[in-house]
């Protein structure tokens, strides 16, 4: 499988287990609103969707930094040495027994599903060129952090104009005006081969890179 088509079918792996676990917060938030609702198989099952969702996190990270196949090898790697290391310890917490086994079976579930993809090798890339770094606000610096350090896809709806900017972490935000401006400046790119409905994932360039590194 060449790199792109493999960025395509992890991406929409990826945004399918970020909306899985997305949902299952919000059902369980919206359980906390009334008193006495049971509560024990929604915190379950948060539970199950952040470990299922971590090592996708982790991988999408990793592929921005260092490519598709490499940043799949080191999160193939990484996931498999944690479960070694894991071993059999308990704690006194039963809940953070139930996080410790829900990541245990995220990491397994993930191995499953990205470990048997194979990827051609990428070509080796032009010697580098010396990029001009342009001058950057505080806000536009913080904001090329969250597309780097966070999972961010841009996102429209049917019967809806224009779009807003989602990430996979609750309480980080991506305003719309700036993400637009981020694009349009060259320093990220968004992926328009999905749909608006699917979600466009969105990643640094190599100016917005080292407008960071700088």
């Amino acid at each position: 499988m060449d790199a792109s088509t493999a960025l395509k079918h992890l991406t929409t792996r990826a945004n399918h287990v970020f909306e899985e676990a997305a949902a299952t917060r919000k059902r369980l938030t919206d359980a906390l609103m009334v008193q006495g609702a049971p509560l024990d198989h929604l915190m379950d099952a948060v539970l199950v969707a952040e470990g299922k969702a971590k090592p996708w996190m982790h991988l999408m990270k990793r592929i921005d930094r260092h490519g598709v196949r490499d940043g799949l090898a080191k999160q193939l790697e990484e996931c498999a040495e944690a479960l070694l290391i894991y071993g059999f310890s308990m704690s006194t917490s039963l809940v953070t027994n139930a996080a410790r086994f829900a990541e245990q079976e995220g990491l397994r579930r993930f191995l499953d599903a990205a470990g048997t993809l194979e990827i051609e090798e990428e070509p080796a890339e032009p010697a580098p060129t010396v990029v001009a770094i342009p001058g950057t606000t505080q806000e536009q610096r913080n904001a090329l952090r969250t597309i780097r350090d966070v999972f961010v896809k841009r996102q429209g709806f049917q019967a809806r104009e224009g779009w807003k900017y989602v990430t996979s972490v609750d309480g980080v935000r991506l305003d719309t005006e700036l993400g637009d401006f981020l694009i349009g400046h060259g320093w990220a790119v968004v992926d328009t081969e999905a749909t608006l409905t699917e979600g466009q994932s969105v990643s640094l360039t190599a100016t917005g890179r080292h407008i960071l590194a700088a």
